[in-house]
C-alpha cells in the first residue's frame, strides 16, 4: 500500500480545485456560505484547518461529501503529526 507522505491542506484543494477553476474569491464563497470573510481566506492561505462546520457548508455547496473535506484535513494532520511527533519513547502494550 502506498502511504501518501505530505497530504496537502484542504485549503489547498479548495482554492486550486474550486476557487480558481470557478473564478470566485475567498469573500464571494464565504459569503454565499453565510460565514466570515476571514474564514475562507486563512483556510485557503492554510492557517486554520477544516471544521467540521466548514465541511458541511463547502460540501453543501458543492455537492461533494463532509467526509470528503475532513478526511483532507485528517490526512494532513496524520501526517504532520507522523513528521513531528517522536513516540518511540512509548512502550507498546502487549496483551
Amino acid at each position: 500500500m502506498t502511504m501518501l507522505m505530505h497530504p496537502v491542506h484542504p485549503g489547498e484543494i479548495l482554492l486550486h480545485e474550486f476557487l480558481i477553476p470557478l473564478d470566485m474569491s475567498a469573500g464571494r464563497l464565504a459569503k454565499r456560505l453565510g460565514v466570515p470573510r476571514t474564514r475562507i481566506e486563512r483556510l485557503v492561505k492554510q492557517d486554520t484547518a477544516m471544521t467540521p462546520d466548514t465541511a458541511m457548508r463547502l460540501s453543501r455547496f458543492f455537492g461533494n461529501s463532509v467526509e470528503f473535506w475532513m478526511n483532507l484535513q485528517t490526512n494532513h494532520d496524520v501526517a504532520y503529526a507522523r513528521r513531528n511527533i517522536d513516540v518511540s519513547h512509548i512502550e507498546p502494550l502487549h496483551a
